[in-house]
């Protein structure tokens, strides 16, 4: 564990300097899930939605969120994404939809947050056009599962992402 970076020595919020970091390429990949009804979740799966296409709407949602991070989380800095992907896996068993966002950049500090507020914001969006059909819905989990580049370097969460993809591609 480190100490808090975004602190002066006088506990004022400040913005971490990066300009000394060496430009690396920076990836993330984080996840979230929102959990539905049976009926929601197949209008969802069907496309049967008043409001249309809702994991359409909300993958360009995702990307837009992920592009204006720096806007509402107020220490990020201002990145140039070069890659904004939203993918979403359909939990039948449970009636759960698992967002993932993967974000990338060549910069001087990654693009975790990046990654989470696209997660967020598809996440969101889905709540907003279904409520008319399930207000119970819940969204939660909301999690980094990867990132690499920079001084740090490769950071998975506990079970790995990579462990879990290689997992996904058995089960095809």
């Amino acid at each position: 564990m480190g100490e808090f970076t975004h602190f002066d020595s006088q506990g004022n919020a400040v913005m971490v300097d990066v300009s000394e970091k060496n430009d690396t390429v920076r990836e993330a990949i984080a996840s979230g899930m929102i959990q539905m009804s049976k009926e929601c979740f197949d209008m969802v799966k069907s496309g049967d939605m008043k409001k249309g296409d809702v994991l359409g709407v909300a993958r360009i949602a995702g990307i837009m969120g992920a592009k204006k991070t720096s806007e509402f989380i107020p220490l990020c800095h201002i990145l140039n994404l070069t890659k904004v992907e939203i993918d979403f896996i359909c939990h039948e068993e449970d009636c759960r939809i698992e967002a993932r966002c993967k974000t990338k950049t060549v910069g001087k500090t990654g693009v975790e947050m990046e990654a989470m507020t696209g997660v967020s914001t598809a996440l969101l969006t889905i709540y907003d056009m279904c409520k008319a059909v399930d207000k119970g819905m819940q969204i939660g989990g909301i999690h980094l599962l990867r990132k690499s580049g920079g001084k740090s370097g490769l950071w998975e969460a506990d079970g790995g992402y990579a462990a879990e993809v290689q997992n996904d591609r058995e089960n095809m």
